[in-house]
């Protein structure tokens, strides 16, 4: 078959269908080497544009890496973790995180002195890697379904901060989400959700979660908050934005400081 095709291709190129034909033709009766040469230069030259980052191939790479980018709450909650600390203070020291990838989130929190911090994966973590199991194995991580109660006293976490989590939840679960965290909670709840229109799940998670993400407006979420009986934390707020401006901060998500229930 190999044969075939290249006596296709010079039919081709006897017709005289692409340019310098006649030349190509007469170079390679000559020398054959130099047909498979010309092959060689052009396969490289197109590798080196794929993933050399620049031209059309380079291009297109970096498009998909936009749109499959890392847009989830769960990194913006590592960059406020500083901001965080400016707000809440001691109410730092045991800290609950709920979201997708929370053992990175339970490994950044055991950076900072005098807090302690556990992790709630609501999703499978068959690929997650040895640190990540590690945690789990030690306790400080769980992987747990949070449309059910979770497996924790009353007022057991100082704080309960929770990414993405809500974003793949229905009103029916929300209901009865939402107040568990509450629950668990002694000084406060931090919820970090996605724009309308900005965010979305990578396409490769879509699976894991079951669900496209719904990406709520700032004053859903404030009345869903109200008929929850979930107040604002104004102060804790008041300082996060402070220590935001100090620091040129502007998130990347919707960002709602809640008081627990007493």
């Amino acid at each position: 078959m190999s044969r075939r095709q290249v006596g296709s291709t010079r039919r081709f190129v006897d017709t005289g269908s692409f340019p310098f034909a006649g030349s190509l033709h007469s170079k390679s009766r000559s020398s054959p080497l130099l047909s498979i040469g010309l092959i060689l230069v052009g396969a490289a030259l197109l590798i080196c544009l794929a993933y050399g980052g620049s031209g059309i191939f380079g291009g297109n790479k970096n498009a998909v890496s936009k749109v499959e980018g890392d847009f989830l709450c769960t990194s913006e909650v590592q960059r406020a973790i500083p901001l965080l600390k400016k707000a809440y203070g001691d109410s730092m020291r045991k800290v609950l995180h709920v979201g997708p990838d929370t053992c990175s989130v339970v490994s950044k929190l055991f950076q900072e002195e005098e807090t302690e911090a556990w992790g709630v994966e609501p999703y499978d973590i068959e690929d997650a890697d040895a640190s990540c199991k590690g945690l789990v194995r030690k306790g400080l991580v769980r992987v747990a379904d949070i449309k059910f109660p979770l497996p924790y006293r009353p007022k057991s976490f100082s704080l309960v901060v929770v990414s993405d989590a809500l974003d793949y939840l229905s009103p029916k679960y929300l209901n009865k989400t939402l107040p568990d965290l509450a629950r668990v909670s002694a000084d406060g709840i931090v919820v970090f959700t996605g724009f309308p229109g900005r965010q979305r799940a990578k396409v490769a998670e879509l699976s894991k979660f079951g669900r496209p993400a719904k990406m709520r407006s700032s004053s859903w979420w404030i009345r869903f908050f109200m008929q929850m009986s979930l107040e604002e934390n104004e102060s804790a707020g008041k300082k996060f934005e402070q220590a935001a401006s100090k620091k040129s901060y502007e998130p990347n998500c919707q960002i709602f400081h809640l008081k627990s229930y007493h």
